[in-house]
């Protein structure tokens, strides 16, 4: 693969410790960006400013912060907590100096499906009055837009310059969906890339649990992750590659030898 000039990230849910650990983990394992969560921000002594300084320090960039759920096509008795969520998330982004905030379809069983571009809208313009950034991203299991072709028709409808695409391997093969998916989506809309593997077919009741614990690191199942990556070169997608993955064992591991293992499973992969 030619995208080694790609930033390499990876998800601080792979890393067990404490914050701090995963980011000093993560910057001794070679990896220039990390995908940082509101758990991450919260477990830290200094919250947010302390983990910006570290960042800076280590000269770890943020790929994004994550991850604001179930926002758009929120019930009417939950949407005004949603908006409050996402100002707060928005304002969090800003003092650790992301520049992307990272949403996923909602996943929420009355998600208001007529609502949800009028709400992704209002969350871009709040996002622009902060020079920041929406990665939207379909998972599995999301209520209403479940695959990557679903998400970015959303994506090109509302044709925001701040607003684009998560591609995540494991939402797009986990429902054996093809990189069809991906035709026709030029590579500047595409914000980040979230590689993992799996090596059997869940069911569809397995796939929450599968996807939050038994995730495996890029070449240790059979997901076609190269052909992802040829298009990715084909399309001279220049943005950050990485991993998101969830995977109990490794988590309960060493952060140090976790995030050195993950580095080479993703230089392998490239």
């Amino acid at each position: 693969m030619s995208l080694s000039d790609n930033p390499l990230f990876i998800n601080t849910i792979l890393l067990g410790g404490s914050s701090e650990q995963k980011l000093q983990a993560a910057a001794a394992a070679g990896f220039q960006q990390v995908e940082l969560w509101q758990q991450d921000v919260e477990a830290a002594p200094g919250g947010a400013a302390s983990l910006a300084h570290l960042c800076s320090r280590l000269t770890l960039a943020l790929t994004d912060y994550q991850v604001l759920m179930d926002f758009d096509g929120a019930p009417d008795d939950q949407r005004e907590n949603k908006r409050d969520q996402a100002l707060e998330m928005i304002s969090t982004a800003r003092q650790l100096g992301a520049t992307t905030l990272l949403v996923p379809a909602s996943t929420h069983p009355l998600c208001c499906q007529e609502r949800i571009e009028e709400d992704l809208r209002w969350l871009v313009q709040q996002a622009a009055q902060h020079n920041l950034r929406i990665a939207y991203e379909a998972m599995a299991w999301s209520q209403h837009i479940n695959d990557t072709a679903a998400a970015w028709r959303l994506i090109k409808r509302i044709d925001a310059p701040n607003l684009g695409l998560v591609v995540d391997a494991f939402h797009i093969f986990v429902r054996q969906r093809t990189l069809a998916d991906l035709k026709g989506i030029p590579a500047e809309k595409i914000f980040l890339v979230q590689l993992s593997d799996l090596d059997f077919q869940p069911q569809e009741q397995q796939l929450k649990d599968v996807a939050r614990h038994e995730r495996l690191l890029p070449g240790e199942g059979n997901y076609p992750l190269e052909a992802l990556l040829h298009h990715l070169e084909d399309i001279a997608y220049r943005g950050p590659i990485g991993l998101e993955v969830f995977n109990d064992r490794r988590h309960g591991a060493d952060p140090y030898l976790t995030a050195k293992a993950a580095m080479a499973a993703l230089r392998k992969m490239m």
